[in-house]
């Protein structure tokens, strides 16, 4: 099992208002859970394998989110074409388990160190995608086309960029996700001690 993230990027080219190159601006940021069951850690983390979201053939104990729209303003300058503004929408949800029923003792206190955890892994995914969105924001405002002054040209520059950022976001949570849970990871840490009591 793993923690996992899931990407829905969308790019909505809208007119907007003149603002500033780069606008001030904040994610929205939620967290959802799913049920479990269980009395026990071994319990709790079984029922995690059987009702955690589901990325590709796996299940994952926990997963971010995120959808992205903007808000452009593209302007014809000459006979180029210029990205003067881009004010992004950002919405990022972190799925987490939570027990169905409330647990006792030793049991409660471990299941609060592993989700406690769990929650600031998927904070981390959270902050890359923060950062490829200001990254989307570095390498596209200002961004000028020559002999486009209908400013068709401009947005086929611009996915190329994107579809690289967007990649290497992607990779750079594959990489976290992989060195977390190997051996001695913090989450491969956090599941021996949930499942073998601490």
């Amino acid at each position: 099992m793993k923690t996992g993230h899931r990407f829905f990027l969308l790019l909505a080219c809208l007119a907007s208002p003149p603002s500033a190159a780069h606008a001030d601006w904040q994610a929205t940021e939620k967290v959802q859970t799913y049920a479990i069951t269980g009395q026990s850690g071994p319990e709790l983390y079984a029922s995690i394998g059987e009702r955690g979201p589901k990325l590709g053939p796996t299940r994952a104990i926990a997963h971010t989110s995120f959808k992205l729209t903007w808000s452009r303003k593209y302007e014809a300058q000459g006979d180029a074409c210029v990205l003067v503004s881009a004010r992004p929408k950002l919405a990022i949800t972190y799925t987490l388990p939570k027990p169905a029923s409330s647990l006792a003792g030793v049991t409660r206190d471990h299941w609060e160190t592993f989700i406690g955890g769990v929650h600031k892994h998927e904070l981390v995914h959270g902050d890359f995608i923060k950062a490829m969105v200001k990254n989307i924001e570095a390498v596209t405002v200002g961004l000028t086309v020559p002999a486009d002054p209908q400013c068709r040209k401009i947005k086929t520059e611009m996915t190329k960029r994107l579809g690289a950022l967007s990649n290497a976001q992607r990779q750079q949570s594959r990489d976290f996700d992989r060195a977390e849970l190997s051996d001695g990871g913090n989450i491969h840490q956090l599941i021996l001690d949930l499942v073998n009591g601490g």
